[in-house]
């Protein structure tokens, strides 16, 4: 019966009878954190496809608006429009510079969204 909670279990109770021993310690990398942050499915696809005038042109600004921070490492960084889209891929040297290019390149105009699928490079 709907609204019957005499049956109902709390999250915590379900988590127990699922897991009844949970590993707290268990820490995604920071790298995992990042990739889940991404959307999935089919509006993620990001199809090639000759680039329009109008994703040629943003992308044109986006880089010279990158370009134009010293801060901003662009060595291992791929840039591609899909349509008001920006797609960035790549490697940076930590999250600081993931975030930095995010928030320079979400300024540019006919940049609508941006799905950053950048990985922060080990070791450094």
């Amino acid at each position: 019966m709907p609204g019957d909670r005499r049956n109902a279990s709390s999250y915590d109770e379900i988590v127990r009878r699922t897991v009844p021993t949970p590993n707290g310690s268990f820490r995604a990398t920071i790298e995992e954190e990042h990739l889940s942050r991404h959307r999935a499915g089919k509006a993620a696809d990001h199809i090639p496809h000759p680039p329009t005038v109008e994703e040629q042109d943003t992308l044109a600004r986006v880089r010279a608006a990158l370009a134009a921070d010293p801060s901003i490492d662009l060595d291992e960084v791929r840039l591609a429009m899909d349509g008001r889209e920006l797609v960035i891929r790549g490697r940076v040297p930590g999250p600081a510079t993931s975030a930095r290019i995010e928030d320079v390149a979400g300024n540019v105009r006919g940049v609508d969204r941006i799905d950053n699928q950048l990985a922060i490079r080990g070791g450094e």
